[in-house]
């Protein structure tokens, strides 16, 4: 059923206010308004969500649930976030790289990314090149411009287009292409089947989304459920974990960095964070009591 929407804008000062009167604790309210001001209600208010009794509808805080937790979760989600995008960083690179010099090698046509004969549904290709048009358009890199005043060709080759191409983008182009043995060689080279691979690189590109908008990931289930592969080539986990929650994220984020950097410190990395934020529940993030046991993260 839907209603009209009746709720009406509050005030920073007014909702330090509401807050207390539900039961939330406030020891520095000029601080408490402060942070309302500069962030806004609706986004802490995912942060304030755990802390509410059960039935939740009733907005009464449990006993103890402070102001100055929410802030603790919504800092811990912060750097975890920047945690997450930083390494993600290093995975995309080289994504972008794989496919672009296997496609060019295999089908020996630098223009082959906006060639419909190398894609297997004409309406996603059209589709594609519609948004590989409007990045375009929209791109005011020089080397965009370089290009466009310089030669003939509509399109720039796969390894200059693949610069100004989301990674949503990139992922819908893979796996469009036609020849099973690209696509096979690409995945491979990440030691990875082709179904395994399109669902994990789905995964990461989500995961990055939500990272770029700033959205709240350390309790968020995934609206995709990733594959989990039956056989593995290197070390994987081994413990039972929710391929919801973003611990399994973590887990494909760090089985790519194992094979783009196999020196990288995530494990230390999120070792340190979590010593430092003690009251967060590991199990909110779908984290095993012992996930720093498994061989994927030793």
């Amino acid at each position: 059923m839907r209603y009209p929407f009746h709720k009406n804008f509050t005030s920073p000062h007014d909702l330090v206010q509401l807050l207390e009167s539900r039961g939330l604790l406030i020891h520095d309210r000029a601080k408490a308004e402060h942070c309302l001001t500069h962030i806004s209600y609706y986004r802490l208010s995912a942060y304030m969500y755990p802390l509410l009794e059960i039935p939740k509808e009733n907005h009464t805080y449990k006993t103890g649930a402070s102001f100055e937790k929410v802030m603790m979760l919504y800092s811990f989600d912060k750097k975890l976030r920047l945690l997450i995008f930083n390494e993600i960083e290093k995975i995309e690179i080289s994504l972008r790289s794989a496919i672009v010099n296997i496609g060019c090698e295999m089908f020996g046509d630098c223009f082959w990314m906006t060639n419909s004969k190398f894609f297997s549904n004409t309406d996603k290709f059209d589709k594609t090149m519609g948004l590989i048009d409007e990045e375009l358009n929209r791109s005011h890199e020089v080397f965009i411009a370089h290009f466009k005043e310089t030669y003939t060709e509509p399109y720039p080759p796969a390894w200059i287009l693949v610069e100004i191409l989301p990674l949503g983008l990139l992922t819908r182009i893979y796996t469009n292409i036609k020849e099973k043995r690209v696509k096979k060689r690409i995945a491979q080279s990440f030691d990875l089947q082709i179904a395994p691979f399109e669902s994990w690189v789905t995964i990461i590109t989500l995961t990055r989304n939500a990272c770029c908008h700033h959205a709240r990931i350390w309790n968020k289930k995934n609206t995709i459920q990733p594959m989990s592969p039956e056989k593995m080539n290197r070390k994987w986990i081994t413990l039972p974990a929710d391929p919801l929650r973003v611990y399994f994220n973590l887990c494909i984020i760090k089985y790519f960095l194992d094979r783009i950097s196999p020196e990288n410190n995530l494990t230390t990395n999120l070792q340190t964070l979590f010593l430092q934020y003690p009251e967060i529940d590991l199990r909110a993030l779908g984290c095993p009591s012992e996930w720093a046991s498994e061989p994927l993260w030793k």
